[in-house]
């Protein structure tokens, strides 16, 4: 029997060792990707996009009418240059824009700071019928504050246990949540802030701190192991993406949102008046004068 992709890329029981795990892999792509498979999954987005597109209109629809609470959060987290941006762009894009929450979390702010990490991240879920996505996340709190020492290791080793109550209760409420880290290698990091360089139009995107936390890689790595291991549960799963390839990153992510939304299986909420009652009052209704 074929694994769902889901089962190929959910991180395994126990301690987490990323260096297992090949950034250049291409976990549970079918023989008919063929001897091209960057040109076959490119083809396949916009494929797999109308359904998400679909799913996602239902799951609206069921929300609008008051019969689900049901939503999606997406959680992305990466390394720097990750590719965070580029899946947003493309897999999120394919849904309706309308429908979609996406929120960044970069360095707290005073305000943010006077409160419980998790506080902004509540301010940020998505409401009932929404897709939300987060670019980055309340894992950045067990992440850059353990790698940069920010709070004693008590507190940090404390938010594991927080973060796992906060997703069971988020998914009890109806929030399915899809926690996902993009892997990437040093040398794919390292080729694309090189790319930003030679690039005008990159330049913004540029940060020279990239260059000194790329000599904590080692910190990070242990970082993640971690909060894969401790915070993987089967009501918020974490899976890791291999994303050196940025077409198999985009094909993996998309087909599990998509999983995911063939579970909830949100549907159109029945009529609350009676159809042909409706039609009869257009039909004789009097003609509009448009002037």
């Amino acid at each position: 029997m074929t694994r769902r992709l889901s089962e190929l890329l959910r991180v395994p029981p126990g301690a987490v060792d990323l260096r297992a795990i090949d950034p250049r892999g291409t976990p549970g792509l079918p023989k008919a990707a063929g001897k091209d498979p960057k040109t076959w999954a490119r083809a396949q987005l916009p494929i797999l996009g109308a359904e998400l597109f679909a799913w996602q209109e239902k799951l609206f629809a069921q929300a609008k009418s008051g019969a689900s609470r049901q939503r999606l959060l997406l959680l992305l987290q990466a390394m720097d240059c990750g590719g965070k941006d580029g899946t947003i762009k493309k897999v999120v894009g394919e849904f309706n824009p309308q429908g979609v929450h996406i929120v960044a979390f970069g360095k707290p702010t005073e305000e943010e700071l006077a409160h419980d990490f998790l506080w902004r991240i509540e301010r940020g879920l998505p409401g009932a019928g929404m897709i939300g996505v987060f670019n980055r996340s309340h894992y950045e709190d067990v992440l850059v504050v353990r790698v940069h020492n920010l709070v004693p290791p008590r507190t940090w080793r404390a938010r594991y246990a927080k973060i796992n109550r906060f997703e069971r209760k988020l998914v009890a409420d109806g929030c399915a949540v899809v926690k996902v880290m993009l892997h990437i290698s040093p040398a794919e990091q390292k080729q694309r802030l090189l790319d930003r360089l030679d690039d005008p139009t990159k330049y913004w995107k540029y940060d020279s701190g990239d260059i000194d936390e790329r000599a904590l890689w080692p910190a990070y790595q242990e970082a993640y192991a971690d909060a894969l291991g401790r915070c993987d549960s089967d009501d918020a799963p974490w899976y890791v993406v291999p994303a050196d390839r940025k077409w198999y990153r985009d094909w993996a992510v998309a087909n599990l949102l998509l999983e995911k939304l063939r579970e909830l299986s949100p549907a159109y909420p029945p009529a609350d008046f009676d159809p042909d009652v409706e039609r009869g009052r257009l039909v004789t209704q009097p003609e509009v004068n448009s002037g």
